[in-house]
């Protein structure tokens, strides 16, 4: 790092840390903190702090720093670049090999998808939550196991040149590019602009390092072609063979029969939660089979599952281990986690985070979930808390106005939007039919938890999404206490 130990040196290079931290309460078990300068504030304030919470040495970089006596410091001229120093040159030492994941939606569920699949040949570790950017990637590596084979890192942006830095950083061996959606408009003045900006994630990709990419993604097939034309490409598709369009890539990774787990309802009235498909693997010209279950809610997880199906059978998974690993996969939290109840309510939680191509997907999950669920008095009530969809730039109020009008048509009902943005949602569902009495605005998530947990009923099927910084998972919290009531006062256990 070109840094200077200030403080007690004995055996100070031989020191071990656990990982790193830029936050001070995270800081324990003996970490490297780093005082970073933020948006909101500036980690050297914070220094004390973090030695209170157990860290073993700081990064620092100004000369005055209110730290314990004897502590150890290390000064630096810049604590950003110290960091990415530090993980340039660990990662020259772990892991053995890395494969990145971006994607305007889908990346952490991949992510998971492709660890377990790997780790049934491998030693894998991956990126905790979404540790994906020039601050979090590092944060990941660092903290990973040193003999680790391989490194599962989710890759994301908000800027133009973000990815590419983060790429620069992890140096991948392989990388997959899942999909390109409008996410992040207001530093972006088109889709063409966000497809280029993800296709930064091959920057720090070898000549003949691997691209696993989308062949039903137009921009995803077009930011390859002007970016990497001549990278070694493994092509996946949820199309049939002969719906290939003249000019398109030609997949070796197919998903073929798609259906639902289970087309009718269980014995206890419920319909089965999931997808299962033929995937066909293009051996050297022969077709290689394997059928997989998929137990994630969601049409749009399949294509996720092919994405890492696709990775790991390249990276050298047989497709029996890549099946064995997908039957035990459970959804990221927030990410539509479907949560059911003995009083037949059913409360889907997509609250993490929310941008249009996202929100399209789920309302269609949610409806298709819904109609194959059965209560004493007919078709279950769907309806729906959907928060504002952030960083979307001057073409928000449209972008919103579309997902109400999919909704109505969808047949929420009620509709609750939250945030200030939402609006233009409930004009889209208003102008597509929706009853102006089922179209419910709140300004701030603690007033719709108010409304929505008085309105649940037995047999209600609940979709939760928006923007993190909506923070849904209020609502998510106290509609599953309200659901747990309501299978108590059915007689049933929740």
């Amino acid at each position: 790092m070109g840094g200077t130990m200030i403080g007690p040196t004995t055996d100070a290079r031989q020191t071990t840390y656990s990982g790193a931290a830029l936050d001070s309460r995270q800081a324990g078990d003996g970490a490297l903190f780093f005082a970073v300068p933020g948006e909101q504030t500036d980690g050297h304030r914070f220094v004390r702090a973090a030695f209170e919470s157990g860290a073993s040495a700081a990064v620092v970089h100004h000369e005055e720093v209110d730290a314990p006596e004897d502590s150890l410091l290390i000064r630096v001229d810049d604590t950003t670049e110290a960091l990415h120093a530090l993980t340039r040159a660990v990662r020259q030492q772990t892991p053995e090999r890395l494969i990145g994941i971006t994607g305007s939606a889908g990346k952490t569920t991949t992510k998971e998808l492709l660890a377990a699949m790997l780790a049934e040949r491998y030693r894998v570790a991956k990126s905790p939550g979404n540790l994906n950017n020039l601050y979090g990637f590092p944060l990941a590596l660092l903290s990973i196991p040193a003999d680790s084979e391989w490194m599962v890192a989710e890759m994301g942006m908000s800027t133009p040149d973000e990815l590419a830095g983060v790429s620069r950083l992890a140096t991948p061996d392989a990388v997959v590019l899942l999909n390109v959606g409008a996410a992040h408009l207001e530093n972006f003045p088109s889709l063409r602009a966000i497809a280029d900006a993800k296709a930064g994630v091959m920057a720090g990709l070898s000549a003949d390092g691997l691209v696993i990419a989308n062949a039903d993604d137009p921009e995803v097939v077009a930011a390859i072609r002007r970016h990497r034309p001549e990278s070694p490409t493994l092509w996946y598709s949820e199309r049939e063979a002969g719906a290939t369009t003249q000019g398109s890539p030609v997949p070796r990774v197919r998903a073929r029969a798609i259906e639902p787990l289970a087309s009718t309802e269980n014995d206890d009235g419920e319909g089965q939660i999931g997808y299962r498909f033929l995937l066909a693997l293009d051996d050297d010209g022969e077709t290689v089979t394997q059928l997989v279950e998929l137990p994630l809610h969601g049409r749009y997880n399949v294509s996720n599952c092919l994405a890492a199906a696709a990775a790991a059978w390249a990276l050298g998974v047989s497709p029996a281990e890549i099946a064995r690993a997908v039957l035990a996969a459970r959804p990221p939290s927030g990410r539509g986690v479907v949560h059911r109840f003995e009083g037949r309510v059913t409360v889907i939680d997509d609250s993490y985070n929310s941008n249009p191509r996202a929100l399209e997907l789920a309302l269609d999950s949610a409806a298709a979930l819904a109609s194959g669920l059965t209560n004493p008095s007919g078709k279950p009530r769907h309806w729906a808390v959907l928060g504002d969809m952030l960083e979307l730039g001057p073409q928000a109020p449209e972008l919103h106005r579309r997902r109400g009008a999919q909704a109505a048509k969808l047949g929420f009902a009620p509709l609750v939007a939250v945030g200030p943005l939402s609006e233009a949602l409930l004009d889209g569902a208003r102008e597509a039919g929706a009853s102006a009495a089922d179209c419910l605005h709140f300004t701030t998530a603690e007033e719709a938890t108010v409304w929505a947990t008085r309105q649940l009923q037995a047999g209600d099927v609940v979709l939760v999404k928006g923007s993190r910084g909506i923070g849904l998972e209020t609502v998510v919290e106290a509609l599953l206490e309200r659901a747990e009531e309501l299978a108590v006062a059915a007689g049933g256990e929740p």
